[in-house]
């Protein structure tokens, strides 16, 4: 087992990172459940898969659970209420501790009810998803969907513990884990280009979940994220760099409809864009726009948008984006592999030959 540390002084906690560790929940988790209350919240897809399991294991503790609808459409305010509303009426008080079993979707909101349930109570993240292992359930980003933009409502709200067990992978299937990839890809290029060429070498072991590689590459990336949090817990300033192709990403959920793609192959399709936005700019050489690509590809993930979007559309869209300053559209870009910027200062013509030209043409 790998031990990561998340410092954040008194709302620092432990990333633990190995295989079969939901064997050891209670072992690893213990000291992180502040009482006997303990509420387990997943979805429909887990629940059958590792519930039992988990709690079978919290043996010590008073556990209940909350099982939701699975998918992207269901994270909403709606599906919230009924996390808000298993927990009054079953009369926990502020010392209960919610545990999210789950990927991404179950995490955020999780996260979400637990920041705001009698005004704060502790969670501890289990994700079971590529794409939640290592990127959504570190660095305590909680929130809802809104029908005009992705993640609009939300909280800042740190877990007590992450509980990564790289053996659930292996019942995920090989769409949703491609769509991990894309986050794990956005690191290399945001300011690692040696784990960038390191994935390109790997990459074929990694789709073939591999378990060395597969468990070096989550550390890798959870440690890249803890050190991003570290420095810029509320995204102030460098964590903004972590949204690497989110901005056009987001656009396409919102546009297409929540769930028609996976988060992950949006991000996938906006990177792309941000890559030919930044050699439109004279930034990135268009060999490592096509380096960019060719490993998107060989992770199985989706690189042009969707026909049925056009320039308008993006631009309404991402005129809502949470990185926006003062109405200012604001983008994460590259200057090279594994050196992005976030940036207004960007040439508007290039981005509406952007918008609409590329993988139109």
């Amino acid at each position: 087992m790998i031990t990561l540390n998340v410092d954040l002084d008194e709302r620092g906690y432990p990333i633990f990172i190995g295989r079969a560790l939901l064997g050891r929940s209670e072992e690893l988790l213990a000291e992180k459940i502040v009482s006997k209350q303990v509420v387990i919240v997943t979805n429909e897809t887990i629940a059958p898969l590792y519930l039992d399991e988990v709690v079978a294991k919290l043996k010590a503790f008073d556990v209940e659970t909350i099982v939701l609808p699975d998918g992207e459409q269901f994270k909403t305010l709606d599906t919230v209420m009924q996390i808000f509303d298993a927990l009054v009426s079953r009369k926990f008080g502020r010392k209960v501790t919610l545990i999210a079993l789950g990927g991404g979707v179950v995490g955020d909101m999780t996260g979400f009810a637990a920041a705001c349930y009698q005004r704060g109570v502790p969670f501890i993240q289990i994700p079971t998803t590529l794409l939640s292992q290592v990127d959504s359930s570190v660095g305590g980003k909680t929130g809802v969907n809104h029908p005009q933009g992705k993640n609009m409502i939300g909280a800042f709200h740190q877990p007590k513990a992450v509980l990564i067990d790289t053996d659930v992978l292996n019942t995920l299937d090989s769409r949703q884990f491609s769509a991990g990839l894309a986050e794990v890809i956005k690191y290399g290029l945001i300011r690692d280009a040696s784990f960038f060429s390191w994935l390109e070498e790997n990459i074929g072991l990694i789709n073939q979940k591999e378990s060395e590689i597969l468990a070096e590459t989550i550390e890798r990336c959870c440690q890249s994220k803890a050190d991003i949090v570290e420095e810029d817990e509320h995204e102030g300033g460098v964590r903004a760099l972590l949204n690497l192709g989110h901005t056009f990403g987001h656009a396409i959920e919102a546009g297409e409809g929540y769930g028609e793609y996976l988060h992950g192959e949006a991000v996938s399709i906006g990177i792309c864009m941000a890559a030919d936005l930044s050699s439109r700019m004279g930034w990135l050489s268009r060999d490592d726009v096509e380096r960019i690509t060719s490993l998107l590809k060989k992770a199985m993930l989706p690189i042009v948008p969707p026909s049925t979007m056009k320039r308008e559309q993006f631009m309404r869209l991402m005129a809502g984006d949470k990185k926006n300053v003062d109405g200012q559209l604001r983008l994460v870009l590259m200057r090279k592999i594994g050196d992005a910027v976030v940036t207004d200062q960007f040439d508007s013509n290039a981005l509406k030959e952007t918008l609409d030209s590329y993988g139109r043409e």
